[in-house]
């Protein structure tokens, strides 16, 4: 169930990229996390109530809360760097190097948690994945941006990878004990409170009553997409091996690609499509062998 629950989370994570993007073109990055944040808060809380965990909020412990905390303040520093990158840089570009994160995360789970059966495998399987990572990896040709300014995607979207990987080993440790739908509740609760506080600190919060209704829309879809892609996630990891649910999570890339591909007509380079089988063949051989 572990294995099915990790590919549904793909398949949501990868639709939620498109839907952001849409949702992105005039209404800023920041206030769009923020909105998405609420929709993805009140499809959590629903699945605690549906699952009735929320009766077990008593009995979550100092140091499981204080995990989750610190995992839901890493999901929103990668949030705000992602969508950031999203704005400014095109999608098949930008979800290659946010992907980058499972190289971390797995070495990380390696070292932490000692999941060194089949190390061999899954060290191949991550090399491919950090190759494939490099060759995707592309200057975006925009005349209208200074050159100073063209690729600054990159850095936010490194970020965006960094603090992921954060965010998968922190959940690991902090959903011990705790059901995964109340643990992703929680955690939602924490990037709501950051998303905001960067709006309010920002003051970018007259720009709300300049929002587009149909970029609403979008917003909210992203936000339902990323609630089920999290419930998948967050029970995956909490159930399975972390160094195999996350490779088979960030397959998403495939379906990022492809939708870029038919919605924004986002075309691959010869050396981007060999990055991306080279990622394809590296997370298939870290879910088979690793």
């Amino acid at each position: 169930m572990w294995i099915a629950a990790a590919v549904l989370s793909a398949f949501f994570a990868g639709v939620t990229s498109i839907l952001a993007k849409c949702g992105i073109k005039k209404t800023d990055s920041d206030i769009a996390t923020a909105l998405r944040t609420i929709v993805v808060l009140l499809f959590s809380w629903i699945m605690v109530f549906i699952v009735g965990s929320y009766n077990t909020i008593s009995q979550i412990s100092t140091k499981t809360l204080v995990f989750l905390i610190l995992s839901g303040a890493a999901t929103g520093a990668s949030w705000m760097c992602y969508f950031k990158a999203l704005s400014i840089g095109d999608v098949n570009k930008v979800v290659p190097i946010d992907k980058s994160s499972t190289v971390l995360t797995v070495l990380l789970a390696v070292i932490l948690f000692h999941e060194t059966e089949n190390l061999a495998a899954k060290l191949i399987s991550t090399a491919l994945l950090g190759t494939g990572i490099l060759l995707m990896v592309e200057k975006k040709d925009t005349k209208a941006d200074a050159k100073a300014s063209k690729n600054t995607y990159i850095l936010y979207a490194i970020g965006s990878a960094v603090f992921a990987a954060l965010t998968s080993i922190l959940a690991k440790i902090g959903i011990e004990g705790i059901e995964s739908n109340l643990g992703t509740a929680i955690r939602t609760a924490v990037v709501l409170a950051m998303s905001w506080l960067v709006v309010i600190a920002k003051g970018k919060t007259a720009k709300l009553k300049e929002l587009d209704g149909r970029e609403l829309i979008f917003i909210a879809l992203s936000g339902i997409a990323t609630g089920a892609s999290w419930l998948c996630y967050y029970y995956a990891i909490q159930n399975g091996v972390v160094s195999v649910v996350v490779p088979i999570d960030k397959m998403s890339l495939l379906i990022t690609v492809g939708f870029s591909y038919v919605v924004f007509k986002e075309k691959l380079s010869k050396k981007a499509l060999f990055g991306l089988i080279l990622m394809t063949v590296g997370t298939l051989a870290m879910a088979v062998f690793g």
